[in-house]
């Protein structure tokens, strides 16, 4: 089962991503996925040691780690998987590399991409920014729910940018498998208690037991 919250860890200037995982991890369900997306300056060795320290304490929960734009980090590690962006390797090499039993996202905006995505090896597509987001730079204009809907009967979605505990609900509602985020967490006073809320209320919102393809 795909889980529907996938925390991706902060990549911003003095963040620290295997605290930050430590710190909230306390609350995971199976509904939690964890996204390693390190800084794209950071040294290699850095973020394999990285990956290594953040795999060993979501492997003793059962917690899925994906490795989020670095397929090697996550190939090296022995990750469950990975998240390809757009300029990233095409996601059929990302799957062929990968083999058949990990977990591959990619990044889709619209229905065509996201059929591709996943005729070519994608388990679910992650489809934003949704809202306007402050943790990644150079971002084109959000979707909305609405934009969200036109791409959801084509993959399982998980919706990313913007996403707060507030705006989960019109997510789900408009067809999203699940969300993604980053500041809802990272920023909150009390990120643990964040992340539960945002665990209990996906919960509650979901109608499906699992990611559905509703479209060929």
């Amino acid at each position: 089962m795909l889980g529907r919250v996938h925390l991706i860890t902060d990549s911003r200037p003095g963040a620290d991503p295997v605290r930050q995982v430590r710190s909230v991890l306390s609350v995971a369900t199976a509904d939690l996925v964890i996204q390693f997306r390190p800084a794209d300056d950071w040294p290699d060795r850095l973020v394999y040691y990285q990956a290594l320290e953040i795999l060993a304490m979501t492997s003793d929960l059962g917690v899925l780690l994906l490795v989020n734009d670095r397929l090697d980090i996550a190939l090296a590690a022995g990750a469950g998987g990975a998240h390809v962006g757009a300029q990233d390797l095409p996601v059929s090499v990302a799957r062929r590399l990968l083999g058949a039993g990990a977990v591959l996202g990619a990044t889709a905006r619209d229905a065509p991409t996201a059929k591709q995505a996943m005729l070519d090896g994608a388990t679910y597509v992650g489809v934003g920014p949704c809202f306007q987001s402050s943790t990644k730079d150079g971002l084109p204009a959000p979707l909305g729910p609405s934009g969200l809907a036109q791409v959801t009967p084509y993959a399982p979605v998980i919706a990313i940018g913007g996403v707060t505990l507030e705006r989960v609900p019109s997510l789900l509602a408009a067809g999203a498998h699940g969300v993604a985020v980053v500041a809802a967490v990272a920023e909150a006073k009390d990120p643990c208690r964040a992340l539960a809320d945002l665990l209990d209320t996906v919960s509650r919102h979901t109608v499906h037991s699992e990611p559905r393809v509703l479209a060929p």
